[in-house]
């Protein structure tokens, strides 16, 4: 039987090859195990997936597990972006979610993603507990066929879009954005975020252009569904062929953000989620905790100190994000993936939501998207960041003992001030940036980050990182 190991959010593999239906089914009991340990013995359990290939039949064999074992299961009538599904939890009073999803992932991927009662990613203790009870062979699963859980009610099929758009109406203006003129395109990455601009924003002056918004599982013209270069580059093109005044991108489960301005140039992640930040402090007056993995932008610990409002840092995912957003009932959080969730909403990456709020932002303050990002320098100063994912191979602990044993006393002629390896080994520079070396928990790729005042260094600081962790 193969080893289950949940990385850092969930359970991913190549389908047909570990990603199998047993499996699945396997993960499904070890969740289910866990859920009536807690206490939650016959109480419903959300189920939902992305438009990756046979993602809802795996969806459904999950359905049979959880049924089998007591659980009221509401299983989503189509492909549903992972925020809806995560809201549907809280909607339902939920014990928790199963989301069949591999998010970014390259397209022979899928994932098993457990989510708890909040809708918000499961911390790692909890999740190192439902990969315990993972069973080894299937002997231990209790399943029921779907169409007999199905008629005996026991699987409820359900629409989860209305009261997810309910929800948004509580916190974004939509007569406002709709009535705005504002020509956007959008590029859904051929998958779950397809029509759910148009469905929000129609009816009104504002224009939608949606483009690679089919299901088709093999994400052509993209190497994957990530929100960055060059997976963007034709949604990019999209948007100078139609003059339209900003470029919205969702991944392949609808969780993260991507941002292209008038010109057609990208704006990273760590600038949308500075300028998200901003718009809450500055032009929604809001004030509360912001909380960020180590790998984003340092831009969030200038705007805490202006605003006086605290910044909390965690490792890498939403496993650590979740948990830290609900004991600080923090106003933002995020990572440098491009995913950001929100106070008054559910602790999950939206990159609907953050798209809507940036939209927003656009009209408020009547700007384009490059005039946000240079309003947000003459508060916080330039920024450039970029990173680098290269393959590995050979023993893990070799690389971590080369990092370690560096001791570069400075990268790119920028002094090191210290070295913090709470997730990865990130130097400190002296400039207030930062050089990231980290392992993906998902694939065997070594992951090099940057961000930095110099924008004439950003790739001598990322080749000297490579060299840092034994890669030349």
């Amino acid at each position: 039987m193969t080893k289950i190991t949940f990385g850092t959010d969930g359970w991913r593999g190549s389908i047909a090859e570990d990603y199998t239906f047993l499996n699945v089914r396997r993960c499904a009991q070890g969740f289910a195990n866990f859920l009536n340990e807690h206490g939650y013995e016959k109480e419903s359990v959300v189920v939902g997936y992305d438009k990756r290939f046979l993602s809802e039949n795996f969806a459904a064999a999950s359905a049979e597990v959880l049924a089998g074992n007591g659980f009221h299961v509401y299983l989503t009538n189509t492909a549903t972006p992972t925020p809806v599904i995560s809201y549907s939890i809280v909607e339902k009073s939920a014990a928790g979610g199963v989301n069949i999803t591999a998010s970014h992932n390259p397209p022979a991927d899928n994932g098993f993603k457990v989510r708890n009662e909040f809708g918000g990613a499961i911390d790692p203790k909890n999740l190192m507990e439902i990969e315990s009870k993972i069973p080894s062979d299937e002997d231990t699963i209790q399943r029921i066929p779907f169409d007999e859980a199905q008629k005996s009610g026991k699987v409820e099929l359900f629409d989860p879009a209305p009261a997810y758009i309910r929800q948004l109406h509580d916190l974004v203006d939509f007569e406002m954005l709709r009535q705005a003129g504002l020509k956007i395109c959008v590029d859904p990455m051929w998958g779950n975020g397809a029509g759910w601009f148009p469905r929000l924003l129609g009816g009104g002056k504002t224009t939608i252009i949606e483009i690679h918004n089919l299901r088709n599982p093999i994400f052509p013209g993209m190497k994957r569904p990530e929100p960055i270069p060059p997976n963007v580059d034709e949604g990019l093109r999209a948007t100078l062929d139609s003059q339209a005044d900003v470029l919205i991108i969702t991944d392949g489960d609808a969780d993260r953000l991507g941002l292209g301005d008038e010109k057609g140039e990208f704006i990273d992640q760590l600038r949308v989620f500075a300028l998200l930040a901003y718009y809450f402090l500055e032009v929604k007056g809001m004030r509360g905790p912001i909380v960020k993995t180590l790998s984003t932008t340092s831009m969030l610990n200038k705007l805490g100190k202006i605003y006086n409002v605290p910044v909390y840092e965690t490792g890498v995912g939403f496993k650590y994000v979740a948990p830290k957003m609900l004991e600080t009932h923090a106003m933002i959080g995020g990572e440098e993936s491009g995913g950001y969730a929100f106070h008054g909403h559910v602790p999950e990456r939206d990159g609907i939501l953050a798209g809507l709020f940036l939209l927003e932002m656009m009209v408020k303050l009547n700007q384009k998207p490059s005039q946000l990002v240079e309003q947000l320098f003459s508060v916080v100063g330039a920024h450039y960041y970029d990173r680098i994912d290269t393959p590995f191979h050979g023993d893990k602990k070799e690389k971590e003992d080369h990092i370690l044993n560096a001791n570069p006393p400075s990268i790119a002629g920028i002094p090191v001030t210290g070295l913090d390896h709470t997730d990865g080994y990130k130097f400190q520079l002296g400039d207030g940036g930062w050089l990231l070396i980290r392992f993906s928990g998902t694939e065997p790729i070594i992951r090099v980050y940057t961000e930095t005042t110099f924008q004439d260094r950003v790739q001598q600081i990322l080749q000297e990182g490579l060299k840092i962790a034994g890669i030349e």
